[in-house]
């Protein structure tokens, strides 16, 4: 399937009450959006495979879908730091600011490098992009050594009182994250979300409840990453 065939099908789907639908029920408004929800685009990315050449022609079609489509596509291990600039720079709404991170910038060689960077950044989708790197790094490199997570846990201390909504979820989602990464990384994250709770910001004391909710289950589940270390019997 070549690049106008793909906007064909693209406009083939199109549905104007998806876009109020999405817009009104989860907060994503989005410029040149057709209205395509996710799972559709997930089966198209299917029939067209991975096609990074491709992937950047859509992206820069400037069709809202086309970019979402584009993070499905890409391969990470083609990606590039000034590709992840340029792309960072245009997220409007979570949705498209976490395919692409999941997708594409968790499992890439940069990731760590990216969130040091990110987390600190004033826009909001980009800052929130960099705690969704670590959200998804957790589960992208199984072979992370904890020292990797918990350098940081004190970023997430430091931007806890960030009380944009997409920023404060997201660094909430990459501390229950780390925590769901061992046993080790969960009694980090558990300690981390108490000094958070000390602070006095509306967003930081929801961000530790939040966590610590999730945390303290009796029955929370890790993933026990690196298995090296953390082989069950």
């Amino acid at each position: 399937m070549n690049y106008n065939e793909i906007i064909s099908k693209l406009y083939e789907l199109a549905d104007p009450e998806k876009v109020t639908y999405k817009e009104q029920k989860f907060g994503i408004i989005a410029n040149n959006s057709l209205g395509i929800y996710h799972k559709d685009l997930k089966v198209l990315a299917k029939e067209i495979g991975k096609d990074n050449m491709l992937a950047v022609q859509l992206f820069d079609s400037g069709i809202y879908e086309a970019r979402i489509l584009c993070s499905k596509i890409f391969n990470p291990k083609g990606i590039t730091e000034l590709l992840m600039e340029k792309w960072v720079q245009t997220f409007e709404n979570w949705e498209i600011c976490d395919s692409f991170c999941m997708a594409i910038f968790a499992k890439s060689k940069f990731a760590p490098a990216k969130i040091l960077e990110w987390t600190s950044r004033k826009p909001e989708f980009e800052k929130r992009a960099g705690f969704a790197i670590i959200a998804a790094y957790c589960m992208a490199d199984k072979k992370a050594e904890n020292e990797i997570f918990e350098q940081f846990l004190p970023i997430i201390i430091k931007q806890a009182d960030d009380g944009r909504l997409y920023v404060k979820k997201a660094v909430n989602w990459a501390l229950r994250n780390i925590g769901k990464r061992n046993i080790d990384l969960n009694k980090s994250a558990i300690k981390t979300a108490n000094e958070i709770l000390l602070k006095e910001s509306k967003a930081a004391k929801w961000i530790a409840n939040d966590a610590l909710r999730e945390l303290q289950k009796e029955n929370v589940r890790t993933s026990d990453y690196p298995r090296a270390t953390y082989r069950k019997p």
